[in-house]
């Protein structure tokens, strides 16, 4: 079992930055895919970016590409989601998640965080 607790969230304004981390407790994340997702209210949950567990591959969504910078510290046990340029549809409840299988897709992710909210005012 692993797992996944957020930090870092906040509110900023826009064009402001924020660095998330996501940190495993109980068990190594060597191994595990690790991906970040975000859902606005009453909105679906969506993909954000997800990085392989040795980090060489990254994969961000078109709107936040150029932007947000994922990035792992296997030694740490922890994954961060640097963003810069936050705009306000950035707002939104951030999740971390860890799975297998290297996915933007949220059902191949089998442990999640809490999720933690992010804010970004106009």
């Amino acid at each position: 079992q692993v797992q996944l607790v957020e930090s870092g969230g906040g509110l900023v304004q826009a064009g402001g930055s924020l660095r998330l981390s996501c940190a495993a407790s109980r068990r190594t994340l060597i191994g595990y895919a690790m991906g970040w997702f975000r859902q606005a209210p009453g909105k679906e949950r969506v993909f954000v970016s997800r990085i392989s567990w040795s980090g060489g591959r990254t994969e961000y969504a078109d709107s936040v590409k150029g932007r947000f910078t994922i990035s792992r510290e296997n030694a740490k046990n922890t994954v961060y989601l640097q963003m810069n340029s936050l705009k306000p549809e950035d707002t939104a409840v951030y999740y971390c998640a860890a799975g297998t299988i290297e996915s933007a897709n949220s059902r191949e992710y089998a442990f999640w965080g809490q999720g933690i909210q992010v804010t970004v005012s106009s």
